[in-house]
């Protein structure tokens, strides 16, 4: 099976919640549209540095990430992130990975949007039984 991608839409969500307060307008919003690719060995979403920047997140503290081949590297992470797919929206924070990196959406975001990766269709999107709103597990 080939590999899943996703359109994502990125704001920085202290100018989304300027502009829905009025005190920002629409086009001083920081925001980005990219391909990213559907990780489920990843737990977090991670974004390249030059997105990142671009946002103008702010970096709230230091992880360790461990790779596919086993390697450990100290990484930062950035908050303050609006994330959509779909229909889905959610608030998330990211590791920042290398500039010019590929983007990647781990674990977290997938499960706080209820989306899961369809291997045949090579997409992502909502389960069957919960097509509207996510559908998340408090037990």
């Amino acid at each position: 099976m080939g590999e899943i991608k996703a359109t994502i839409e990125l704001e920085n969500y202290l100018d989304k919640c300027l502009f829905d307060d009025e005190k920002l307008d629409k086009s001083a919003v920081r925001s980005w549209k990219m391909k990213a690719l559907v990780d489920t060995g990843a737990v977090m979403l991670m974004l390249p540095q030059d997105v990142v920047e671009k946002l103008g997140l702010r970096t709230i503290r230091t992880a360790v990430v461990t790779y596919a081949d086993e390697r450990q590297e100290e990484r930062k992470v950035a908050g303050g992130l609006f994330i959509r797919i779909g229909d889905r929206e959610t608030i998330a924070n990211c590791i920042i990975g290398p500039p010019n990196s590929e983007a990647l959406i781990g674990q977290i975001v997938m499960e706080e949007l209820d989306l899961i990766p369809d291997p045949r269709r090579r997409t992502i999107g909502p389960r069957p039984e919960s097509p509207i709103y996510a559908s998340l597990k408090m037990k």
